[in-house]
This record gives C-alpha cells, sequence and structure tokens, in this order.
C-alpha cells in the first residue's frame, strides 16, 4: 500500500516523529487526533512500517476480533525484547501462541489465584510496616518493593535465602537502570546495542542477564529433580501443565514466560498502585466513600469480598482508565487486505489500538482528565472502549491477577494506615523506560496507625 493511501497524519520526517514520539508521546498522540481524527498513521524512523494509531472502538471492536491468521501480534508485528526471549507469550504467535496461552491460564485465575490473598496481605504488611508516624515518604518504592516480593514469592515460588536475595538483586538492577531512557533506547534501536565490555551499558545488560538465567535454570532444575506436588506457586502449576499433546514446558519456554510475568507484572502493578493511592488522597470524598465500604466487611474480610467490592472495582478501574499503564495495546500485522471503515489496509501494515486516547474520548468519558470512580458505577464499558490489558487474543493474561493483588494492596494500606499527600501541587505523569509514572513517585506523610472502623478524619487541606 501506498503511503499516500494510509490515514493522515504528520508530514514531519520520520526521525522528527520518533522524537515526539520519545519525548512527548501523550501529548504528541492527543495533538494528532485532535488534528486527524481516531485513525491516523506515524512513521516512527526511517525504514519501519508506518503505524496506523487507531482510537475508534468500531474500529477496536474489529481488530480484537478479526482471525489471527488475517490480524495478529507477536515477534512479526514488532514485538520483540532481549529480556523476555523469543519464546515469551508476547512474542509467539499463531499455534505456538494458542498452545502457551492454554498451558498459563490455570495457574492464573479462580480458586488457584484466590490462594495468594494471604501472602499478598502478608507481604503488604510487611513492607508498610516500616513507615514512620509523621514522617514523608514516597510510596512508588513501597508499591515495588510489595509488586516485586509477591511475583517471586507467588510466581517463582522462591523462599527467603541466598537465591531470593541473588535474583532479587539482579532483577532490581536489570528493571530499574539508573538511566531509563537510555535502556529504551536500547531497546528500540537493536543498532546501538553494543557489547564494548561489562562496564558498557549493552554489557552490563547482557551480564545480568546471563546472571539471572543461570539463577532461574538452577530452580527449574532442582524442581525437576525433587518434584513436590503440594507447591502452589505459579512456577509449580506451569511445569505441571501439559498441551493437548501430553508435552510440557520446556526450561527455555519456562524461563521466557516467568520473565514477561515479571516484566509485565512489577513496575506495572506498582505504578498503578501509586496513582490509585494518589487519587485516593488528592480526592477526600474518594478516600471517604472507600474506606466505608471496606470497613463495611470487618475485621478480617475475605478475599474475594475484597475482590468483589464494587467502589473499590470502581477506584481502581478510573485509575488505569486516566493513567494506563500501557498507553498501546500491542501492534498488529496485517497478514491479508483488511476493510477497517473507510480503509482497506494491505498486508505489512501495522495497526495500533491507542489506549490511552480511547480512554480519553470526551464522547465516552466526559470530563475525560477528571478522576470519577462513578463512571464505573453508573455504566458499563464495552471491552472496546475499554481497554486498560489490551483486548483479543492478545489481552493480557495476568489480568485478573493483577486486578486481585492492586485491590488486596490497596484495602490492606487503607485499612492499616492514616495517610496524606505531603504536598498539594497536581502530580503529573512522567516516562519512565516505556512506562507513564506519577512524577516524584507521590510523597505522602503517615499521620498514624489506622484501627479498624476507626471514625474516618477529614484529609487536611494541603490533599485537596
Amino acid at each position: 500500500m501506498s503511503a499516500l493511501k494510509l490515514p493522515n497524519g504528520p508530514q514531519t520526517h520520520p526521525w522528527v516523529q520518533m522524537y515526539q514520539w520519545l519525548t512527548n508521546p501523550l501529548e504528541y498522540m492527543e495533538a494528532c487526533a485532535e488534528r486527524y481524527g481516531d485513525i491516523f498513521t506515524l512513521q516512527l524512523g526511517q525504514n519501519v512500517a508506518p503505524q496506523v494509531f487507531i482510537s475508534n472502538p468500531q474500529a477496536i471492536q474489529q481488530i480484537f476480533t478479526t482471525d489471527p491468521k488475517q490480524l495478529d501480534s507477536g515477534e512479526a508485528a514488532g514485538v520483540k525484547s532481549p529480556l523476555l526471549g523469543r519464546q515469551s507469550l508476547l512474542a509467539l504467535d499463531g499455534k505456538p501462541h494458542q498452545r502457551q496461552r492454554k498451558l498459563l491460564t490455570p495457574p492464573l485465575h479462580g480458586e488457584r489465584m484466590l490462594a495468594y490473598g494471604e501472602l499478598i496481605r502478608d507481604i503488604t504488611e510487611q513492607v508498610t510496616s516500616q513507615w514512620q508516624v509523621g514522617e514523608t515518604f514516597t510510596v512508588l518504592p513501597s508499591m515495588q518493593a510489595i509488586s516485586f516480593q509477591v511475583i517471586l514469592k507467588a510466581v517463582f515460588g522462591l523462599e527467603d535465602g541466598p537465591r531470593y536475595e541473588k535474583l532479587s538483586e539482579l532483577l532490581i538492577a536489570i528493571l530499574n537502570p539508573k538511566i531509563p531512557m537510555l535502556r529504551t533506547v536500547l531497546l528500540l534501536f537493536p543498532s546501538m546495542r553494543q557489547d564494548l565490555g561489562a562496564w558498557s551499558p549493552w554489557g552490563k545488560y547482557l551480564r545480568l542477564r546471563q546472571q539471572i538465567n543461570e539463577l532461574i535454570y538452577a530452580e527449574i532444575g532442582e524442581r525437576k529433580e525433587q518434584p513436590d506436588s503440594s507447591r502452589t506457586d505459579i512456577l509449580s502449576l506451569m511445569m505441571a501443565a501439559r498441551d493437548e499433546a501430553g508435552e510440557a514446558m520446556t526450561d527455555l519456554e519456562l524461563r521466557d514466560e516467568l520473565m514477561t510475568l515479571l516484566v509485565a507484572g512489577h513496575e506495572t502493578t506498582a505504578t498503578t498502585l501509586s496513582w490509585a493511592l494518589y487519587w485516593i488522597h488528592h480526592l477526600p470524598q474518594v478516600r471517604e466513600k472507600l474506606l466505608q465500604e471496606l470497613d463495611e466487611l470487618g475485621e478480617q474480610p475475605d478475599a474475594n469480598a475484597i475482590f468483589r467490592s464494587p467502589y473499590l472495582n470502581a477506584v481502581c478501574s478510573e485509575t488505569l482508565r486516566l493513567y494506563p499503564v500501557a498507553i498501546l495495546a500491542l501492534n498488529r500485522l496485517v497478514k491479508s487486505p483488511l476493510q477497517i471503515g473507510e480503509y482497506k489496509f494491505e498486508p505489512g501494515t501495522l495497526l495500533t489500538p491507542s489506549i490511552y486516547l480511547t480512554h480519553h474520548r470526551e464522547d465516552l468519558y466526559p470530563e475525560s482528565k477528571q478522576f470519577k470512580p462513578e463512571r464505573f458505577l453508573e455504566r458499563q464499558f464495552s471491552p472496546y472502549q475499554y481497554l486498560p490489558f489490551g483486548g483479543g487474543n492478545r489481552r493480557c493474561i495476568g489480568m485478573v491477577f493483577a486486578l486481585f493483588e492492586m485491590k488486596l494492596v490497596l484495602a490492606t494500606v487503607l485499612s492499616h494506615w492514616q495517610m496524606e499527600l505531603a504536598d498539594s501541587k497536581p502530580v503529573q505523569p512522567v516516562r519512565k523506560g516505556l512506562l507513564f509514572s506519577p512524577a516524584g513517585g507521590v510523597q505522602m506523610v503517615v499521620k498514624e496507625k489506622r484501627l479498624q472502623n476507626q471514625p474516618i478524619l477529614q484529609t487536611s487541606s494541603n490533599s485537596a
């Protein structure tokens, strides 16, 4: 297809478009949508396929429901990660993708998921017990510590000990680089990945990855030598899973899926929790209504009761709507001619549903920049209007687990601590690698420990 037949978009040089995308993607997308509408084309760099950004719910529905044989994601659509590996669910397509998805789904849903409730609450209490009354602290590192421990203990099934400590140290080093933008550039531009020794950025990355791999394979090897059917961690369940041919996942597949669950579930969950705590304390009426709902559950509420709490669910949903952790769904590669609306896309075209732009459509979400949990109590949104975890055959497989963890952590924190924001200034999103975190990580002050059913204190004026 010639570029002329693609939807309209900026005519600036591809490298200029790439620069604007890297430095200010939210505003850049919004400016393009305002000028060109809810389907537009960007050329992000030279010698790469144009990307068609879509925030039209009807078009997104067609993308998510089209047969993957005609339109699919995976490595061919540009989903490549040197950390996750080529056997990651994100990189696979076709039958291999279907097989892995079937094997991975059961451990992350239903009764098995609920079994992690006590672990999540214990970890949350342990991390937050370090907070000091009267001291200002940053929320994001605490949420990172919680989500990280949940993954290492619930997903990897690691107990405290030398391997746990070493893997923690290595994973934190590789997941939280000192210069996030440099890591982003290295991941986006393969030609810049040069191993110039252990002190070069890419050389350091490769050596960290190798050490992580050695520890993961050692853990898998020990599990195989000493099988224990009583284990309920996700790695053990993955190792026990069999496909239709009776085959188990290989060590390489297990390693790549573990890294996928880690990367997809660590910083994302921590960032969303930080945003949620910001909005809950920025808007006193939200906090009061939420505490009232949680208090009505009693002193030791069942994890499932927390998970199903309507207003808590609305708060989490609105948090994920306003600043979705993933601002784009996975690219889809057109494999055979496809008609969407007035456009006919030829093979080789990349279609990119924009989660952020869809979530800020004024026809769906009036006053879209305002935090209003009631939106999700007043109406239901279709999977093509609200899509924080993507959609179709590429919807995040850990969605239910992530929501379960978020709700339990929030309920535990709010039930135990009376807090307020340290600053009244509005918090803005800032780019941190491929994600958008609240600037400053959300500064808060602990006022006191909260007893169950303690009267709700009015939040002071500095958080209004």
